[in-house]
């Protein structure tokens, strides 16, 4: 999410500074205590006023430029998703950022669903107002709605998550994974059975093919089943 709040800065001609100060605030207010939950609505206002059209078209643009220096993608995750979605798997997007960085991401990976921040446009410009920032319990409650809507038995979902916010997800399914060294995740999953990925690596991770062809490791013997 900072990374494309500084392509759309730049995209816009304001120079680095602005990107500094914008950033700088909302990373001080984090370090400071303050929950993910407001400084998500804070990064929001920041694009306040601006055209619809226009944050599309620079989160395409942000993909193509991130997509090629070959580290946007985490490939022990993406090879995962590839399993998933080769049993016939419905894969779903969840997310604090929001639909122009998340539908090329969606529509690379073969996504069906994206549940993500949603904030409001008034005559084709943004707001900067989000309502229900999907961070925190928001991500746990929105995933066990979609699957209610789809009649889904949550023990037989999966969800993919690597920062302490995202427990309430890991706890909506019955196969709950986490990636890095998270120490809440982590002892979520050792406690009812979860898997482990590792995190991101110093090492560029390369681009995958759209196919994203399958790890060397067999996958977990789940049923078919819809992955988070």
């Amino acid at each position: 999410m900072f990374r494309f709040l500084r392509f759309h800065y730049r995209e816009r001609g304001l120079p680095e500074s602005a990107y500094d100060q914008a950033a700088g605030t909302l990373r001080r207010r984090s370090a400071a205590g303050i929950s993910r939950l407001v400084t998500n609505r804070e990064y929001y206002r920041l694009y306040a006023g601006r055209p619809r059209e226009e944050l599309f078209a620079h989160g395409r643009a942000w993909f193509d430029a991130e997509l090629a220096c070959g580290t946007l993608l985490h490939l022990p995750v993406v090879n995962a998703l590839a399993r998933h979605r080769a049993r016939g798997a419905r894969i779903v997007l969840v997310s604090g950022s929001f639909r122009p960085c998340l539908e090329p991401v969606a529509a690379l990976l073969g996504a069906d669903d994206i549940l993500c921040s949603e904030p409001s446009y008034e005559g084709g410009y943004c707001t900067g107002v989000v309502q229900r920032p999907v961070i925190g319990a928001e991500k746990g409650r929105l995933a066990r709605a979609l699957m209610r809507r789809r009649a889904v038995d949550p023990s037989r979902a999966a969800a993919y998550a690597d920062h302490a916010s995202d427990l309430d997800l890991l706890r909506s399914v019955g196969h709950p994974v986490a990636v890095g060294e998270d120490l809440v995740l982590g002892a979520h999953v050792a406690g009812v059975g979860g898997g482990t990925l590792p995190g991101i690596g110093p090492a560029p991770l390369s681009r995958p093919s759209a196919a994203a062809a399958p790890a060397p490791a067999p996958a977990p013997a789940w049923p078919r089943t819809p992955a988070r």
